[in-house]
């Protein structure tokens, strides 16, 4: 594995973890050359469906995509990075199980935004203000407004 610090491949796993989920492995690895201590993840390669986005072309499904989105989203928040990654291992695993060959993005953003309701609101709202591409101040108070009227209706 490449040591992202100084560029060496020459490295020794010092501590391997499995996911509670049992499908992901999470190794701590310790660079021979300059000593700096990183993490990679090392998860199943299955067959993922293409992804077809709002103007038609078709890209491969990217997990890391996912969890940048759900990271900016939950900027600042006291949302723990595990969480995220939970988030991201249940979407990719229901489109497995889809058994499907390509998939909307709209859906992949409806599974991210629905995940984040659960979540926390704060970062529901900021995710949707740029998937649904809020034109202005109006857009977001309707759906801020939406989302205290489902609360109120749920309690």
């Amino acid at each position: 594995m490449k040591c992202p610090f100084c560029g060496s491949i020459e490295d020794k796993v010092i501590d391997s973890r499995m996911g509670k989920e049992g499908d992901v492995i999470r190794r701590r690895r310790k660079c021979l050359k300059c000593g700096q201590r990183f993490t990679s993840y090392e998860h199943v390669e299955e067959p993922l469906p293409l992804v077809i986005k709002k103007d038609g072309s078709r890209e491969f499904f990217d997990r890391y995509k996912i969890l940048t989105g759900l990271k900016k989203a939950c900027e600042k928040r006291p949302i723990p990075i595990t969480k995220l990654e939970e988030i991201e291992n249940g979407i990719e695993k229901k489109l497995v199980g889809l058994g499907v060959k390509e998939i909307y993005s709209s859906w992949i953003g409806e599974e991210i935004m629905s995940s984040l309701k659960e979540l926390d609101k704060v970062a529901y709202v900021r995710f949707a203000s740029v998937y649904r591409q809020f034109k202005d101040i109006n857009d977001l108070i309707k759906e801020v407004k939406n989302l205290f009227d489902h609360k109120t209706k749920t309690k």
